[in-house]
């Protein structure tokens, strides 16, 4: 392929896949418009820190190690990505310039940015920002009025007070140079401006927007006049799993009525635009700087957010709202895909493999993923694998379990709390906001359930995964709940 192209990896925090292609996400639009897109794109968890260890190491959470958000030190052993596991950083900092802006949630023990030997240069957001307020007298935005106390339960034994963000919305009297993505879009600029010319250029520049706090500065907390809400936002399921209702995702989300879901997604999409608007800044510097048509560009979100639908707040759970993400990949000038658009079932697990395949570096050994270039090649319609996986382990605590399998149209939900399964199957073409739930109609679908299953239990298996699901689950599931059925 000849000299090495820049790559550029733009990642949305909590981006919903529907948000976008409006009015309010002309760059991003523009940027879809020259890429290769992926309309069933999946995270491999639908929490920061796992789904961030799974994409950029190509590996599912059960094989980093990399399975919730470790915010205290009896957790850390779940949250780290063990040292074996080689990720993109240190693929690519021999040869390209590396440089790093943004959420720094790629975790390993040390950490990447106290390493002595990475060669990535790291201006990641966590301490900077709060002292680059302090120097310039300005607050930070959020504050209490924007989190709420949730129980979650620690160790799988305790119950702990934790707080999490609500869907409070507020105006942030700072200047976009003072938010959190103002902040990451002057840092990316400046990797830009400040690279080795001598070398090929790589920025991964990870975006919080639009992850809340929904507490956003003019003018793009007043942009949005009316937001149409899905018909899902506000409604709880029929047979929807009861035990979202332990987790913060319905602790949190129910308590909202369809109207005052309204309020928030005009807020939410505020702060996409806000996002869209850092995007369009990122691309016209590589422009202005002659790197544009010579970069490959990945756009992607870490997850996705609820955001009222099934009367549900955040993510952390596998519903299309939480799991689904965009994925758009902008090639260089140079190289002509033989395809504008897949609609081939992919996981984030499948960008790591991806990028080594068009960047002519070694696919580290052991990766969970597959490489998506022979789609974009026209070398094959359809990928070999038939199905992707999608966990959840809790959110700072090993606590609300989630597991999930994708094979064609049809998703299939194990909800795990303490000694508690739930099933849910969904036909996602016939019932793309999930309203629907097939478990109970054991007779048409009975023996689907079954196969899935048993390839989940598979997957888990050999993934060496520290749950396992009874073979006599899905009779037993049927057992417990068939009286409570909507």
């Amino acid at each position: 392929m000849g000299d090495k192209p820049n790559v550029v990896i733009i990642m949305a925090d909590q981006l919903r896949w529907d948000a976008l292609g409006g009015e309010y996400t002309p760059n991003i639009n523009q940027l879809k418009e020259e890429s290769v897109t992926f309309d069933r794109a999946y995270c491999a968890s639908p929490l920061c820190v796992p789904a961030r260890g799974a994409f950029f190491t190509g590996k599912y959470p059960n094989v980093t190690g990399s399975l919730i958000n470790p915010w205290t030190p009896q957790e850390k052993e779940h949250g780290m990505v063990r040292p074996d596991h080689e990720h993109w950083y240190r693929l690519i900092e021999e040869e390209w310039d590396s440089w790093h802006t943004g959420k720094q949630h790629l975790f390993t023990e040390p950490k990447l940015e106290h390493s002595a030997d990475s060669k990535t240069h790291w201006l990641q957001l966590e301490q900077r920002y709060e002292a680059f307020l302090k120097q310039n007298g300005k607050k930070k935005p959020g504050g209490p009025a924007f989190q709420g106390l949730v129980p979650e339960l620690a160790y799988g034994r305790v119950t702990r007070k934790r707080k999490y963000s609500i869907p409070t919305v507020g105006r942030y009297d700072e200047e976009l140079d003072f938010f959190y993505d103002g902040f990451i879009l002057n840092d990316s600029l400046e990797a830009i401006r400040g690279r080795d010319r001598s070398k090929p250029f790589a920025l991964n520049a990870m975006f919080l927007a639009p992850h809340p706090p929904l507490d956003i500065p003019e003018p793009w907390y007043s942009l949005v006049k009316e937001a149409k809400l899905p018909d899902n936002v506000g409604v709880w399921a029929d047979n929807q799993s009861p035990l979202q209702l332990y987790n913060l995702t319905g602790m949190l989300g129910t308590s909202y009525t369809r109207e005052e879901w309204e309020r928030i997604w005009r807020v939410y999409l505020g702060l996409v635009a806000l996002l869209d608007h850092c995007v369009g800044r990122l691309v016209a510097e590589l422009k202005r700087e002659g790197l544009y048509d010579n970069t490959l560009i990945v756009f992607a979100s870490d997850h996705g957010e609820m955001l009222g639908s099934h009367r549900l707040w955040q993510k952390m759970c596998m519903y299309e709202e939480s799991v689904k993400t965009p994925l758009y990949i902008k090639f260089p000038g140079d190289f002509t895909p033989a395809v504008k658009q897949s609609g081939e079932l992919v996981s984030s697990v499948d960008v790591l493999p991806t990028l080594c395949d068009f960047l002519g570096l070694e696919t580290p050994q052991g990766v969970s993923g597959v490489s998506l270039m022979p789609l974009i090649t026209g070398e094959q319609e359809r990928l070999a694998r038939e199905r992707i996986f999608i966990q959840f382990d809790g959110n700072g605590a090993r606590s609300n379990f989630q597991r999930c399998v994708m094979e064609g149209d049809h998703k299939l939900i194990a909800d795990i709390f303490k000694d508690e399964i739930f099933i849910e199957l969904y036909d996602l073409k016939q019932d793309p906001q999930e309203m629907n739930n097939l478990a109970f109609r054991s007779d048409e679908h009975g023996g689907r359930i079954e196969s899935l299953l048993g390839s989940l239990r598979d997957y888990m298996r050999s993934t060496n995964d520290l749950l396992d699901l009874p073979e006599n689950v899905y009779e037993r599931f049927l057992g417990d709940y068939a009286e409570f059925q909507a």
